[in-house]
């Protein structure tokens, strides 16, 4: 089968590094560009930028917010991401009713009609009756305004049972998934109830060249060690020089992301990818390369990728 014939998957803004490695200008540009290319749906967390500085708590939600503002912006579809208490990459999380409300308020106010989801954020619960008062509370607050979402859910098969009961459908579920991990198959239970949206699909920043690392690289930011990842760029280099792929092609050095892009694109279980560009050239490119993927038929190179993971 040919998955190019698929709908193309939505493309979503990240703002994980924003406040971080990209500065104030570098946000604004970046939505800028987003916007004018029609990309409408953005993905931020109430702990954003996760870079263990508490001063930069929220800071990249109030980016957005500021830009929203400056352009009288209605019309995004902003998943924001709660539960979490800082962003020293601690498991600290509430998802108390009374927490939720205040949520609930807070990014009303900040979003306004751009508030298009909210997401629980890093659920490591396997009570039952906790979950499924998160869930009722967040259906009485949203009251059909806003979808309810997930992300980083350790028991997938708890939440089914609660989705089940609510006749909940079409959850909008992030999920890790790259070259060196996914989590699809852990999310099984919730198949056929959700829609999954991909993320760190680069794999927090793993390049095939191992001296493009630059002094903001994602990856050493995050504490990540290149050579970590040597034995999978090495594998990946050598595939590239052997796989046929299309003639659109040939000549162009592909790197991580358009590999990551590729991976999750046609992958028949995806609809949506979230992207985390630190530069404008970056997000011009994975729109460029979404539209080749989806005029020409990159399968093979797909096929290729699988068996490399296995």
């Amino acid at each position: 089968m040919n998955r190019a014939t698929r709908t193309p998957p939505d493309l979503i803004l990240g703002t994980a590094m924003w406040g971080w490695t990209i500065d104030r200008e570098g946000c604004f540009a970046l939505l800028d560009e987003f916007y004018q290319r029609g990309g409408r749906r953005i993905d931020t967390a109430t702990n954003y930028p996760i870079n263990k500085n508490p001063s930069d708590f929220r800071r990249a939600e109030k980016l957005l917010a500021e830009w929203i503002t400056a352009h009288k912006v209605t019309d995004l579809e902003v998943i924001m991401k709660v539960g979490s208490l800082n962003n020293m990459m601690s498991p600290d999380q509430n998802l108390s009713p009374s927490f939720l409300m205040i949520c609930a308020e807070e990014y009303e106010n900040l979003l306004g009609a751009n508030l298009a989801c909210m997401m629980i954020h890093w659920d490591n619960r396997k009570e039952e009756k906790e979950i499924d008062t998160t869930i009722s509370t967040l259906l009485k607050l949203g009251e059909n305004r806003w979808k309810i979402g997930l992300s980083g859910i350790r028991y997938p098969e708890i939440y089914a049972e609660v989705l089940a009961a609510h006749s909940l459908e079409d959850l909008p579920v992030e999920f890790k998934h790259n070259l060196l991990y996914t989590d699809y198959e852990r999310y099984a239970p919730l198949h056929q109830r959700s829609s999954f949206i991909a993320y760190g699909i680069n794999a927090g920043g793993v390049k095939l060249n191992p001296k493009g690392y630059s002094s903001k690289a994602s990856l050493l930011a995050r504490g990540g060690n290149p050579d970590t990842h040597e034995k999978l760029t090495s594998q990946l280099n050598d595939l590239l020089a052997t796989i046929v792929i299309p003639s659109s092609s040939r000549g162009l050095e592909l790197n991580m992301n358009q590999l990551g892009m590729l991976y999750a694109a046609y992958h028949p279980g995806i609809s949506g990818i979230l992207l985390g560009p630190s530069k404008v050239a970056h997000l011009t490119a994975s729109f460029s390369w979404l539209q080749q993927l989806y005029t020409e038929d990159y399968t093979l190179l797909y096929e290729a990728l699988e068996n490399l993971e296995a």
